[in-house]
């Protein structure tokens, strides 16, 4: 993950939750006052996104320290420690739901996409992500496609060229489409086209599209339209396509998978932030010089 830009979005999310301040910790807890906490998985999965614990707490106070028990992309077990940090009280649980709320997003995203290429079982085709990301969270998201064994397509609008259906209609045919886009675009710059139909496959294909992708068609469709695409021009499935199905596409020779369900549709994987005990070392209202109040 870029970190500066990881530093930033999370400065908004915390800010977001925060306000002004966190009012019930800070009137509770002076920041004088550290304590342990502990991540631990309350179900199995993959996990993603450990670097946020660091990066969130360490723009609260740098004095943070964190330990991890994991790895991005190591499969954890309901009951496992992940991570453990120490630090100011009142911080470390100003920052408690918006890093959980974070990590449990990305962690059920590696673990769909986990589940997602077991149940491809195939060493040529590859599973990988759409633009249907959460608003503000597309690099996190993406990033934990990777964790979970899946690859990236295209971030945005500006990274490469789809030709999807209404571009055609639009523009009349995919010849037309694909002839405009290499008089105005970079050189830099690979053409994916989207086609439904054996006739737009071999159009695409004698327009020299980089990429050709096969929408909302069955397996069976698949293995056949692939036929009729050369070597050096990568193929792909897309549409509708369920993890229940992914297992008919095994062997349809197809070199991508794109699915939207890995990011839009992923329940966030169980994780909390439970007290370590054995770091409290007395009552913090005595430690905060209130100890008169304390035994009232």
């Amino acid at each position: 993950m870029n970190k500066i830009k990881l530093r930033k979005l999370l400065e908004h999310f915390l800010l977001e939750d925060l306000g002004e301040q966190d009012i019930t910790s800070t009137a509770i807890f002076p920041v004088t006052h550290r304590g342990s906490g502990i991540f631990i998985a309350k179900q199995d999965g993959v996990i993603a996104g450990l670097q946020i614990i660091e990066e969130a707490y360490r723009l609260f106070d740098h004095s943070f320290k964190v330990r991890l028990f994991k790895q991005d992309g190591q499969r954890v077990y309901s009951g496992e420690k992940i991570a453990e940090v120490e630090g100011p009280v009142p911080y470390l649980l100003s920052g408690e739901r918006v890093i959980l709320n974070l990590i449990q997003r990305l962690s059920g995203i590696a673990t769909r996409t986990y589940d997602s290429v077991r149940a491809l079982d195939s060493n040529h085709t590859r599973i990988c992500d759409t633009r249907k990301t959460t608003p503000g969270l597309r690099m996190l998201e993406k990033y934990a496609v990777t964790c979970g064994g899946g690859r990236n397509h295209r971030f945005g609008l500006y990274d490469g060229v789809m030709i999807k259906d209404n571009h055609i209609e639009f523009c009349g045919t995919i010849t037309k489409a694909i002839e405009a886009v290499r008089n105005n675009a970079g050189h830099m710059v690979k053409i994916e086209v989207e086609t439904e139909t054996k006739e737009q496959v071999l159009e695409a294909v004698r327009a020299n599209a980089d990429i050709i992708m096969f929408d909302n068609r069955s397996s069976e469709e698949v293995a056949e339209f692939v036929k009729y695409v050369p070597a050096g021009i990568v193929t792909e499935a897309s549409g509708g396509i369920t993890i229940h199905q992914l297992a008919n596409y095994k062997n349809t020779g197809v070199d991508y998978i794109s699915l939207g369900y890995l990011t839009h549709s992923a329940a966030a994987l169980d994780i909390s932030l439970v007290v370590d005990n054995q770091s409290i070392g007395g009552n913090f209202i005595e430690d905060a010089g209130y100890a008169s109040t304390a035994k009232q």
